[in-house]
């Protein structure tokens, strides 16, 4: 679990960056270089968040709905960081839900 937390925090983070660091550097600046390599970046955690949130709910048993939460929380800005208030700041670190 304290591995999908810290991806999950790596993940939003980077996609917070991509968003507003390298996208204004691309358009404002016209410097592409950040977007290429955060976005790359941001794949590959995407990618390893998609995959573990699915590994952590079938291991511990989440209802749909809870999964359904998390992988929607991975395409909003701050949503991996609203997920890890809401659904997995518990006392005995399951799901609210």
């Amino acid at each position: 679990m304290k591995w999908f937390r810290r991806l999950a925090f790596a993940e939003g983070f980077s996609f917070l960056f991509l968003l507003l660091v390298a996208m204004p550097l691309k358009y404002i600046y016209l410097n592409p270089e950040p977007v290429r390599f955060t976005g790359m970046v941001h794949g590959i955690l995407f990618l390893l968040y998609v995959y573990s949130l699915i590994d952590v709910a079938l291991d511990r048993g989440w209802r749909k709905r809870t999964m359904a939460y998390g992988l929607l929380a991975s395409v909003l800005p701050l949503g991996p960081f609203w997920f890890e208030l809401v659904y997995l700041k518990g006392k005995n670190e399951e799901p609210l839900a």
